[in-house]
């Protein structure tokens, strides 16, 4: 997602009241939504719905998706207190001891 500072006239130009819908004007801002990518629709003054195009919408979305897995990513990468169990304790419960492993030839590619 592109990184946009918004200055005060492009927020101005974002804004829409909705009462430009009741007038008649929805093709014209949903026009204005496909060339400016969104607006923000105002009743009384405050904001009501934020209007965006599909693609800025998918933008929006895909960044999203990709922040959750980022985090899910850095969760994993800290193991968690108690996690992990101690080569002996793995051994003792399988029944396993130290010695059979001696003659065990392991092939790693």
């Amino acid at each position: 997602m592109m990184n946009q500072r918004l200055s005060s006239s492009k927020i101005m130009d974002s804004l829409v009241s909705i009462s430009r819908f009741n007038k008649g004007e929805a093709k014209k801002v949903f026009e204005e939504v496909n060339e400016s990518g969104q607006k923000i629709v105002l009743k009384n003054n405050k904001p009501i719905s934020v209007l965006m195009s599909p693609s800025r919408y998918d933008e929006i979305m895909e960044a999203l998706e990709d922040y959750v897995l980022y985090f899910e990513a850095e969760k994993r990468l800290i193991p968690e207190k108690n996690q992990y169990l101690p080569t002996n304790e793995v051994l003792n419960e399988l029944g396993i001891d130290e010695s059979d492993l001696d003659d065990i030839e392991v092939e790693i590619e």
